[in-house]
């Protein structure tokens, strides 16, 4: 047997069922067959594949021998089934919208371009469905929703990979109130399927999911957490703030609120470790929410924070379609003046919410950093299946490429 059978083979055997004195159940083996030859040898099963790049780029290895990692895309694969089961449970209708878009919008991302040879034009991969979910909320779909791979041209860390699955959700006649109690009740409902409690590991953190959950406006976050009171001192003064707290591109907000969008980003979104709705955002940088109904120069929009990692995106959806038509418009000013991320004109879109969109309240939560959050898991890679890795030939390249003018500096 040993001689022809190795580990990683597949046997197939026929017998009898029996338990040994310890009770271990076994099988007495009368005939077996061999099913599948293994040519390639399987790590040590005792001190199985540990080298963390090898994982990421060989997963199907890394599944064989890793139970606890098969087990995290299991569980990966129940929340997205937990999910979708709510949302169908509670009447809303699950589409699929277009992933080649002849214009990129619904995020601010650089996207990834490519071309359509027969259609004879340039497409780009979508960073978000949401332009199109809000066409289907025109045409009278009430409650829709679409689980959806999105693509943003994007730096790969812990967090972020370019290729990424997140649910958006618009349900007519609800605002961005009613979205973050959607957002709290699908979270929890998941975690309780689950686990059957609200209290879950993240490394050394423990994470409470008991709702209600914190909720504080972007102005109050930055006063409470950096300390700084952003309406009480002058656009000169933030700036030397800025300047102090090293901020990135300390002189390039032009007002209070830009101002208020840097503090926040560089000293505040790290550090909201438990559940944390963060909302009432400025209108430079939320192209696609409704301004406040209180509060001049905001929207009606929060983000989901959780681990000092943005989890969910949502608002009132801005139905005005002239108003619409001026923050794309200041968006492409952003984007000739150089910014990559910043969003197109979309006429189209435009013309549709013309036709009149009902008053609507959408959410996107991003699935990946959920799964993170849920598995206990702080990286990104070890909750997508196959990650976005350079490939070996490239690495190779870019060894090659600095081992000339290393020898260089060492002769110098």
């Amino acid at each position: 047997f040993n001689q022809y059978i190795e580990r990683g083979d597949i046997i197939g055997v026929t017998g009898h069922v029996f338990r040994t004195k310890l009770g271990e159940i076994t099988i007495w083996v009368d005939t077996f067959v061999l099913l599948t030859k293994a040519v390639c040898s399987l790590p040590e099963k005792f001190h199985g594949l540990k080298d963390v790049e090898k994982r990421y780029r060989q997963r199907y290895v890394d599944l064989i021998v890793n139970d606890e990692n098969r087990q995290t895309f299991r569980n990966r694969s129940r929340i997205i089934s937990l999910l979708r089961r709510y949302l169908d449970d509670n009447g809303f209708l699950e589409f699929e919208t277009p992933i080649l878009q002849p214009v990129y919008g619904g995020a601010n991302a650089r996207p990834f371009t490519t071309y359509h040879n027969f259609l004879d034009q340039k497409l780009f991969l979508r960073i978000a469905p949401e332009l199109y979910l809000k066409r289907l909320v025109v045409g009278g779909f009430e409650k829709v929703f679409e689980i959806s791979r999105n693509f943003r041209n994007e730096g790969v860390d812990a967090d972020h990979n370019p290729e990424f699955t997140m649910v958006e959700i618009y349900q007519v006649y609800r605002d961005f109130s009613d979205m973050m109690e959607l957002t709290e009740k699908i979270v929890t409902s998941i975690i309780d399927r689950m686990h059957g409690k609200y209290e879950l590991p993240f490394g050394e953190t423990m994470l409470n999911f008991t709702a209600p959950w914190k909720k504080l406006t972007m102005e109050d976050a930055v006063k409470e957490i950096a300390g700084i009171e952003i309406f009480s001192h002058s656009v000169e003064e933030l700036r030397t703030l800025a300047h102090e707290h090293r901020i990135e591109d300390p002189d390039k907000p032009r007002n209070q609120r830009e101002y208020l969008i840097a503090f926040f980003e560089a000293l505040v979104e790290e550090k909201l470790v438990q559940p944390t709705f963060i909302y009432d955002y400025p209108v430079e940088n939320s192209p696609l929410a409704k301004r406040h109904r209180t509060k001049e120069g905001f929207t009606e929009r929060f983000e989901l924070f959780i681990a000092g990692m943005e989890v969910g995106n949502g608002f009132s959806e801005l139905n005005d379609p002239v108003d619409q038509k001026e923050r794309f418009e200041a968006q492409d000013e952003k984007r000739r003046l150089g910014d990559v991320e910043a969003q197109m004109i979309d006429y189209d879109f435009i013309n549709a919410i013309g036709y009149g969109m009902p008053p609507t309240g959408g959410v996107g939560i991003g699935i990946d950093r959920l799964v993170m959050l849920l598995t206990n898991n702080d990286s990104i890679k070890e909750v997508i299946l196959f990650p976005s890795m350079k490939t070996r030939k490239a690495e190779e390249e870019d060894e090659a490429e600095e081992e000339p003018s290393s020898k260089k500096e060492g002769t110098e």
